[in-house]
């Protein structure tokens, strides 16, 4: 590795040269299947040629001007994003990091335009919002904390799918403008909430005049069986926060809302010098017309049902597999000791996963996953885990 890199990431021994679909192949020729997918980045796989032949012809015309003007791509995947997240407004930016930062934003606004002073969000416990001062201070995970003190004011941290706590946050506090939270937690470690904590909130902040801010940036753009999340239920939140699969790899993060959220806004209170620039949102509009063709969200929940069932069958009664948990092509195995070995191995195997939260294999494999790669998936991670729980 090069020594001109910045310390900040513990590399795995393999550097991959082409992909297709749900393969990489590494700059030896050797094969992997990709049940990651760039931490639920390529959703649409690898080199698909639909955002391959949008990127390039982009490129070819037009790669950035700047947000002073009119940008055609930006206007056409605007409508196309809002249509499919229900939304009314977006404001594009580069990550998922940026998107919470918009979102944090608005919440400010919000507060402000109704007369409270110090504006405080509720934010949930194993969160995950990114990695500047204010989302790591939303997340809620001490440890990508630690050391970057003194942390950004006006959170509060409650516990994920309690929705009595939220009512207990309500009653104590009158500084609450807003809740973040994500619909299924990812880096927490696939946490699904009880089916009735979502409305629950929705309710709550309906009574209490909150914004309702969902960060779907690992939930999104399909990849539970809705193109959101948020769609699995019967109610629309107020600002969706959206990334990761957006741009199939192409760095892009939204922001969208609904309602007064997405008239808070006015020119100046935020800006991005890339964000939503031609190359970037030719990408993102690409991602947005093939999921719809194709209506891949719809594969994600069947493919999803098959590889949580079938892991169930092959490991669900191993002593040290405390619970298989999942909503469409996102999955969680989760042991009951440290697991993250299990990574190295899956890949002397020629799969990629990840371990989250130490003792959760986390599972993200591309939307147009084959019936085949999915069953291989499972045929290949099974004994794995087996041998492992037998050595412990």
């Amino acid at each position: 590795m090069s020594h001109s890199l910045m310390n900040t990431y513990r590399r795995l021994p393999v550097t991959f040269a082409r992909g297709a679909g749900a393969q990489l192949w590494d700059s030896d020729g050797r094969a992997y299947l990709d049940a990651l997918s760039g931490i639920a980045v390529c959703n649409l796989g690898h080199a698909h040629p639909d955002v391959t032949e949008a990127v390039c012809k982009q490129a070819g015309q037009l790669v950035h001007t700047s947000n002073v003007y009119g940008i055609a791509a930006q206007e056409a995947l605007g409508d196309a994003l809002t249509a499919l997240a229900g939304m009314d407004r977006v404001f594009f930016g580069n990550s998922g990091a940026e998107a919470n930062e918009a979102a944090i934003k608005l919440a400010r606004l919000h507060g402000h335009a109704n007369g409270v002073k110090s504006p405080a969000i509720v934010v949930m416990e194993n969160s995950f919002h990114g990695r500047t001062l204010a989302t790591l201070t939303a997340t809620g995970n001490r440890k990508v904390q630690a050391g970057f003190e003194p942390l950004v004011q006006g959170f509060i941290r409650a516990p994920y799918g309690d929705i009595d706590a939220l009512r207990t946050v309500a009653d104590n506090h009158t500084d609450v403008v807003a809740v973040l939270v994500e619909p299924v937690q990812g880096e927490g470690g696939i946490n699904i909430p009880p089916a009735d904590y979502l409305p629950g909130v929705r309710e709550l902040c309906d009574e209490h005049g909150w914004l309702m801010m969902l960060d779907e940036i690992q939930t999104g753009m399909g990849r539970t069986g809705q193109p959101f999340a948020y769609q699995h239920y019967d109610f629309k939140p107020d600002v969706i926060t959206v990334a990761k699969a957006l741009g199939n790899g192409v760095p892009i993060g939204a922001c969208l809302a609904r309602g007064a959220a997405a008239e808070l806004f006015a020119p100046g209170h935020h800006g991005s010098t890339f964000g939503g620039n031609p190359l970037a949102c030719a990408a993102g509009l690409a991602v947005c017309e093939a999921l719809q063709a194709q209506r891949l969200w719809q594969a994600a929940g069947d493919r999803g049902h098959r590889i949580i069932h079938r892991f169930h069958r092959a490991i669900g009664e191993l002593d040290g597999v405390v619970k298989i948990r999942g909503r469409g092509l996102m999955i969680g195995i989760e042991l009951d000791r440290p697991c993250g070995d299990l990574v190295a191995r899956a890949l002397a195997a020629g799969l990629l996963i990840n371990v989250t939260a130490d003792s959760v294999i986390r599972l993200l494999p591309p939307l147009v996953i084959s019936e085949p790669q999915a069953d291989h998936l499972v045929d290949t991670l099974s004994p794995l885990i087996r041998d492992f729980l037998s050595e412990q």
